[in-house]
């Protein structure tokens, strides 16, 4: 089993399986529109931009299970990330990425990487004890995957993207 075993809905509702993503490397990040840290979309595109031609993506998955920091619809989600940010990588439709309603690829990526590789230990980000170990902690979790469908790491909300060039090019230029 790998990431490329699911499938997913666009945030134009057509269902895609990422299978599609086989040979690229991906980064996978659960998003928000109306968070502190919703200004990370434009670094997201950035490294989107420049590493795309290169064999790389980026998946954005909006889940409003943070604060309902995502309330819109997928459309109102879709613009904004447009107008705001830019945003040219694939949008999907909104998705819980904890519980039971957890969409099947979230489950999988917590399986694969329960911990976030940067989170201080001591952050408040690290201390809810209301969730098991493996939960996504916060809008803007990322998970780096490579070219097979491997989870690699899985890197902290407060991660700055631009802080992850050097894991992106390692898998690239291997």
């Amino acid at each position: 089993m790998s990431v490329h075993s699911f499938h997913a809905n666009l945030s134009n509702g057509e269902e895609i399986s990422l299978e599609k993503y086989k040979g690229k490397v991906m980064l996978l990040v659960n998003t928000a529109s109306k968070c502190g840290l919703t200004p990370q979309y434009e670094g997201i595109e950035k490294l989107f931009e420049t590493y795309n031609e290169k064999g790389f993506t980026v998946l954005g998955f909006p889940c409003n299970q943070f604060g309902g920091q995502e309330p819109g619809t997928d459309e109102e989600i879709s613009s904004f990330c447009s107008v705001n940010y830019n945003v040219t990588f694939p949008l999907f439709q909104k998705i819980e990425v904890n519980g039971e309603n957890a969409h099947p690829l979230y489950q999988y990526l917590r399986e694969q990487a329960p911990v976030d590789a940067d989170l201080d230990e001591n952050s408040p980000l690290n201390q809810d004890s209301n969730v098991e170990d493996s939960s996504i902690k916060w809008n803007f979790t990322k998970f780096l995957i490579d070219q097979d469908g491997n989870v690699v790491k899985r890197f902290a909300p407060t991660t700055k993207p631009e802080e992850i060039v050097g894991d992106i090019e390692k898998l690239l230029f291997k």
